[in-house]
């Protein structure tokens, strides 16, 4: 395999194993609302199945912990990617949120205003 066909491979699988995580946290969430939905068509007492909702959603939070490390990988990743002189590969069809500058407000909003002359 040439460079371009293995580091195409490695934004393949990191991008598979982001969707699955998402995946497997959607899946997760979906799990507790059905196990609510559950308690209240049964009209049982929220202290029913406390404890294993409870470990549901733990489940949820240790998902999102790993989302979060695996996020941090792909930034790791990116940087290497950068570092090593590959620049832009190929960009994504995954929308990525765009890096805004927070507004103008106060004097320099009304400063920073073009004006026809």
């Amino acid at each position: 395999m040439n460079k371009a066909e293995v580091i195409a491979s490695v934004a393949g699988d990191l991008n598979s194993a982001e969707q699955s995580l998402d995946t497997a946290i959607a899946q997760a969430t979906t799990l507790i609302q059905s196990m609510i939905g559950a308690r209240t068509a049964l009209t049982l007492s929220p202290v029913a199945g406390a404890v294993s909702q409870g470990k549901a959603m733990e489940a949820v939070a240790a998902l999102a912990t790993a989302r979060e490390a695996l996020v941090a990988c792909h930034e790791e990743l990116a940087k290497d990617h950068r570092r090593l002189g590959y620049g832009v590969f190929a960009s994504g069809h995954v929308n990525k949120p765009v890096e805004t500058t927070p507004p103008v407000t106060g004097e320099l909003a009304r400063s920073s205003r073009l004006r026809a002359v």
